[in-house]
């Protein structure tokens, strides 16, 4: 059995090569960084100190390409290779964005161009609304719309819950493992192969932004953003081949609510980010400026460490993951109210607890 028919079998080991690939790069990154002085910056979001390197999206990136393209020998379409192409300008515009800080404005051109290679040059767009109020295919125009909004909102809600140590990084792996295995289970291996190979990449990033004392490094965009990119693809995917019924005579894998399902899994960005611009524009404050009011800063100010909120935040993960699956037979107008009912709840519990905390301070005081 040779090499690639074996990672075609075991596509899991494609995610301990990744790992290896970047355990290799990450202590000369490190090194490099700090040479030439490539360090994050403070802003109102930023909770660190000190000069920590901020280009981990660089060894994530060659992490994911050099083991995913070197060892699948994945033969890529001419439509499929805009996703690769795609994904290198996105990589570079989160690395641009690194370096120069760029303005809202450039970086939202910048994605949308990345989403025009993507959605339009690789066809990777919705295509049907799962029977939601009784809408089952769509119209090209509503597709590309749809899909284009979709794509900016992930993209910037991994981007915008990158902001303690190993956060972005940790959903990225519990939302990645969880494709893997069910892309893995549906035979659909290039997929499969792809989600265990970022998997690897994201768990050796991990251990030097969480464990790294001195070798210490953060994601930045160029990690964030390539994130995104990549977790919206798998989100299509996923809800493409449920909506056709591509899975053949698998009941157990097929799914009435897979945008539920994939909503679970990215719960905690998607619903942050609405819950924030929703109290930005009550306070009459731009949907787009900079604050400390994202779930990890709440929670921070809770007396949590870092460590303590990216825990806490994956085993949150962890538990809407079981919840999608557990919703996966229904319809989907039933699986989203009851999804919707359960996220209102624990983000009441959080505010709650963050004021009785709050209170609690200024008595002290």
């Amino acid at each position: 059995m040779g090499i690639h028919s074996t990672l075609a079998q075991y596509p899991f080991l494609l995610g301990l090569l990744s790992f290896i690939v970047g355990a290799i790069l990450m202590p000369y990154i490190v090194s490099t960084a700090k040479k030439h002085n490539l360090i994050a910056r403070t802003n109102t979001r930023t909770s660190h100190q000190g000069a920590v390197p901020n280009i981990g999206g660089l060894a994530i990136f060659f992490s994911f390409m050099i083991a995913y393209f070197l060892f699948s020998m994945y033969n890529l379409d001419f439509k499929e290779k805009f996703i690769i192409v795609g994904l290198c300008v996105m990589w570079l515009v989160g690395f641009y964005d690194d370096m120069a800080e760029f303005s809202s404005k450039t970086k939202l051109v910048g994605e949308l161009l990345v989403g025009v290679l993507l959605i339009v040059g690789a066809n990777v767009r919705f295509t049907h609304f799962h029977d939601f109020w009784g809408v089952g295919e769509i119209s090209d125009w509503v597709s590309y719309f749809f899909s284009f909004f979709i794509f900016i909102f992930i993209i910037n809600a991994i981007n915008l819950i990158d902001g303690v140590d190993g956060l972005a990084a940790g959903l990225g792996m519990v939302i990645c493992m969880t494709f893997a295995v069910y892309f893995q289970w549906a035979e659909t291996i290039p997929l499969s192969m792809m989600a265990y190979t970022l998997v690897g990449a994201l768990a050796i990033f991990f251990l030097y932004n969480v464990y790294g004392g001195k070798k210490k490094i953060f994601m930045g965009d160029s990690g964030s953003l390539l994130l995104g990119y990549i977790i919206y693809i798998f989100v299509v995917k996923f809800c493409e081949m449920n909506a056709y019924d591509e899975l053949g005579s698998s009941t157990f894998l097929l799914m009435k609510s897979a945008p539920v399902f994939a909503l679970c899994l990215l719960a905690i960005p998607l619903c942050d980010v609405v819950r924030v611009v929703m109290t930005r524009l009550k306070q009459g404050k731009s949907p787009f400026k900079a604050d400390k009011k994202h779930v990890h800063h709440l929670l921070l100010s809770c007396q949590l460490s870092h460590k303590q909120v990216t825990f806490l935040l994956m085993g949150v993960n962890v538990g809407f993951v079981i919840l999608g699956w557990s919703l996966r037979k229904l319809k989907i107008g039933v699986a989203l109210s009851i999804f919707t009912i359960i996220v209102c709840v624990a983000f009441f519990i959080l505010c709650h607890q963050v004021n009785c905390r709050a209170r609690h301070r200024e008595k002290k005081h």
